[in-house]
């Protein structure tokens, strides 16, 4: 029975996924069974569940479900949180686990409407079992440990209830270990859901550790649960609390957003905007002081990433390769797929061949889109726009531009591409995954969530000096009180975190969503309906939950398998 077994999957999952992305570590004396019992009795086992959590999390991005990842067989699931949204189109290279989302046909049975489900539960489900048994162990190293792995428990599990809700709205609330087969799960009201996350925020902010400098690359301080804090007490529409939890990250000493160059291409040409990208650059240990979370994906290195993890580039970045003329390079950002391509009306065509969006917003630049004059994230080592041929075995091309056009834009062929998304490897040309890791949260997006706290305080003065924050550091110029409304704050995000945030939970958060798409997307404008702002609860789950009531959301209630 699904639901059950997605709830008492517990510490085995997190072996599974830490057996497959830490090998080393697991070649100290453990026993073989790594069952709860034997594994929970001492803090190196709660470490190992701990790994475990993490490896979990990360496969959030795991497209082919390699290494028992449970988001997996299609396209990279994470661009169905930006696809049918106001800043992407599924282009001519479609991928078939993408397009119900894309034109909005996704149904209880559509595949990542599953995974998604399945990949929270069993995050939810290790960390139950770590709180259970901390509670039960008494064989601790230091008396801080016990603590210390159930704030990070309690982490995990409010940010895999964090994307349930969102995506289904009212879910069930589990906090402890099912021992008895259950055939009764019922909905638990989202508002409810919400204040059982901020509880566990809470908890994991006064908990944490606090000093980055102290802990691992990729281990959380108190600051994440802050910034995570932040966001869902905006969900909450507690604006006061959401100020105070942003303010809390930003005040705290340890960050400061980064305003000169750093890192490992430092003397190379760019910027700061584009050394936050670069490979190696993500971690505190680069100088970087404006990451607070970083995802470990790093290449090559044993719990690093795998070629399933995070496709977000392969995404994102055009099919070069495919035009007669080109071959694969690491220096054009690797092997890119286009199963989703940015939108004209806030990308810009200037430096194509390209043609002005007909439904370009009014005040919108068909040149710069959104972007005003120089701001470095719309300068060419953050957007790639010039390219050239580089096939030496096509003489007749070999060195001249390639321009891109509405047919290249239009099929992925070729378009305006996010360097911050380049990942490739001479060695391997052909790589799938990103070994690169990844900023979860960083400083830059603390700041824009403290505008929108202001902004619900109707305070778009205060808004206003929280973005020009982040506009000071890209030299896009100051923005004034008036100029200041939730559609600039959502353009400003644009701007700074595209691809990086889940889009649709910021439009969902701020309530914009249908307004965003049918203003901004033109395939979707005359189809979206109130309705789509939630995903169907999965069929197999309702199939299973015969004990109880178990509704569908509205809208899909009329599905036939």
């Amino acid at each position: 029975m699904k639901m059950n077994h997605y709830i008492k999957l517990g510490v085995a999952c997190s072996m599974a996924a830490l057996a497959s992305g830490c090998s080393s570590f697991l070649e100290e004396d453990l026993k073989s069974d790594l069952s709860p019992e034997n594994t929970y009795t001492s803090t190196m086992g709660f470490e190992v569940g701990s790994t475990g959590l993490y490896s979990i999390a990360r496969a959030e991005y795991n497209t082919w479900g390699e290494n028992g990842a449970f988001i997996h067989n299609g396209a990279c699931p994470y661009e169905a949180m930006q696809i049918a949204t106001d800043i992407v189109d599924q282009n001519g290279a479609k991928d078939g686990s993408l397009t119900p989302f894309a034109d909005l046909t996704l149904n209880p049975s559509t595949q990542f409407v599953g995974t998604y489900w399945t990949w929270s539960y069993n995050l939810i489900a290790s960390a139950n079992e770590l709180l259970v048994f901390s509670e039960k162990n008494k064989n601790w190293d230091y008396s801080t440990d016990k603590v210390h792995y159930q704030a990070e428990a309690r982490f995990f599990r409010a940010y895999a209830y964090r994307t349930l809700i969102y995506l289904y709205g009212d879910v069930p609330w589990v906090e402890t270990i099912q021992d008895q087969f259950q055939l009764s799960f019922t909905r638990t009201p989202k508002n409810e859901v919400l204040q059982h996350i901020i509880d566990d925020l809470k908890f994991a902010s006064e908990n944490l550790p606090e000093n980055p400098e102290s802990v691992n690359p990729g281990k959380l301080t108190r600051w994440a649960a802050y910034h995570l804090l932040s966001e869902m007490y905006l969900l909450q529409k507690e604006y006061v609390l959401a100020e105070k939890a942003a303010l809390k990250v930003i005040d705290c000493g340890y960050y400061s957003l980064m305003k000169t160059r750093f890192g490992a291409k430092k003397t190379e040409p760019g910027d700061v905007f584009s050394d936050l990208f670069i490979e190696n650059n993500q971690n505190r240990k680069s100088g970087n002081t404006e990451s607070i979370w970083v995802m470990q994906f790093e290449y090559k290195t044993i719990g690093g990433g795998t070629n399933s993890d995070d496709w977000t580039r392969r995404a994102w970045n055009p099919q070069y390769m495919s035009i007669n003329g080109f071959t694969l390079a690491d220096s054009l950002g690797g092997r890119g797929l286009a199963q989703i391509s940015p939108m004209k009306w806030w990308m810009g065509v200037q430096g194509t061949n390209a043609t002005v969006d007909a439904s370009l917003p009014q005040g919108v630049d068909p040149a710069r889109g959104i972007f005003t004059d120089g701001d470095i994230r719309n300068s060419n080592y953050n957007i790639k726009r010039s390219w050239y041929y580089n096939n030496e075995a096509v003489p007749s091309t070999y060195g001249k531009k390639c321009n891109i056009t509405d047919g290249t834009w239009s099929t992925g062929l070729l378009f305006p591409a996010l360097t911050k998304f380049f990942f490739g490897k001479a060695d391997n040309l052909s790589l799938t995954g990103s070994y690169k890791d990844r900023m979860k949260f960083r400083l830059s997006e603390t700041y824009l969530l403290l505008a929108e706290a202001y902004l619900g305080q109707n305070n778009p003065g205060e808004a206003a000096k929280a973005v020009n924050e982040v506009r000071k550091r890209a030299k896009a110029g100051e923005v004034s009180e008036a100029d200041m409304d939730i559609d600039f704050l959502l353009d400003e995000r644009i701007r700074e975190l595209v691809g990086e945030e889940s889009r649709r939970f910021t439009l969902v958060r701020t309530g914009k969503l249908i307004d965003r798409v049918k203003q901004y997307n033109s395939t979707l404008k005359d189809k979206i309906e109130d309705f789509h702002a939630l995903w169907p609860i999965p069929q197999a789950i309702r199939d299973a939950n015969r004990g109880a009531e178990f509704p569908q959301n509205p809208g899909y209630d009329g599905y036939k398998k």
